[in-house]
């Protein structure tokens, strides 16, 4: 009788296949290309409020942070933060684990930037609730498995902040 394998519980395995460095010039162009807005998530989430009527700003330079989407009445703003660069690993997994999943050779540095990355979404949730504003944040992979039950939320909490307004 086969063994089932025990399933993982990282947000991300383990690669299986040996690391092989890659030229810099090709990294840096393959980061080069890494959105910063308007990633395939973000406008999923837009599209799917915008289709149920509720109205926002993008992007609002003068709030910490820049939102993705800002809702001034209600004084809520939506981050969709990226599963890698918000570090959702490094939160659910833990050091040891995260690490496991780099395929790189500066491990260390990475972990010190996601960290850091982690601190400033921290930080900037922060100052956005010290100055009134209701920050919702939802990962990128959580939006894209479904977006209806992600709208559903943030319709809900724009609905609720409106009328008390």
């Amino acid at each position: 009788m086969a063994r089932k394998r025990k399933q993982s519980k990282l947000w991300r395995p383990a690669p299986t296949r040996r690391y092989i460095a890659k030229d810099a010039a090709a990294v840096s162009k393959v980061m080069a290309a890494v959105r910063h807005r308007n990633s395939h998530a973000e406008l999923l989430l837009r599209s799917e409020l915008w289709r149920r009527g509720l109205r926002y700003r993008l992007h609002h330079s003068l709030l910490a942070g820049r939102p993705d989407l800002v809702f001034g009445r209600a004084r809520v703003v939506v981050f969709v933060d990226g599963d890698f660069w918000h570090g959702r690993g490094l939160i659910q997994d833990g050091d040891v684990a995260f690490l496991a999943t780099l395929r790189t050779k500066r491990r260390e540095w990475w972990l010190k930037k996601l960290r850091r990355n982690i601190e400033r979404d921290a930080e900037v949730t922060r100052r956005l609730r010290e100055q009134g504003w209701r920050v919702l944040r939802y990962w990128e992979s959580d939006v894209k498995r479904d977006v209806v039950y992600v709208a559903d939320l943030v319709g809900n909490i724009v609905k609720k902040a409106r009328r008390s307004s």
